[in-house]
């Protein structure tokens, strides 16, 4: 329950991050358009449902700036492993050693992602208060019951 625990905060962590650094490149960016209505609304979003207090969206801010760089990489690092991977499978010539290569390549990126998501979990859990992780461990319950459901329902429709 604790390693649930770690990874759900840990990935909540990734997606503030991931929104935070599109919204600083995109503000950068002089050629994007003036207002978008994605930016900030992945953090709005969970701010609001955890309650988060100024001060702790001003903590988990500079918590995740200081990781901006490293999370930029890893997530880049992942999406080309994942189109290498599905470029590996729909190739001419796909065979099983090639895509277990690339597969095994997203699995390495994959694993360097959770252990930086464990360490961001370190560091942001402490700003949180019980209740904000008691929510964070109920709706992770809830997305996983539903993956549950949806495991459980596949091929039902199928039979008919």
């Amino acid at each position: 329950m604790k390693t649930k625990n770690v990874l759900i905060l840990a990935t909540v962590a990734a997606i503030i991050a991931g929104g935070l650094i599109t919204t600083k490149s995109l503000a950068a960016d002089n050629s994007a358009p003036a207002a978008s209505p994605m930016r900030g609304q992945i953090f709005r979003r969970i701010a609001e449902k955890l309650n988060l207090t100024g001060d702790q969206k001003s903590q988990i801010k500079t918590i995740l700036a200081g990781e901006k760089d490293t999370l930029k990489t890893l997530l880049g690092q992942l999406h080309d492993a994942r189109k290498n991977l599905r470029a590996a499978i729909q190739a001419g010539d796909a065979n099983e050693t090639s895509v277990r290569a690339a597969s095994a390549k997203v699995a390495g990126v994959a694993a360097d992602l959770a252990v930086e998501r464990m360490k961001l979990y370190g560091k942001i859990a402490p700003v949180l208060t019980g209740e904000q992780r008691q929510k964070i461990s109920d709706s992770t319950r809830r997305a996983d019951d539903f993956a549950d459901n949806i495991i459980a329902s596949i091929g039902d429709g199928l039979a008919q």
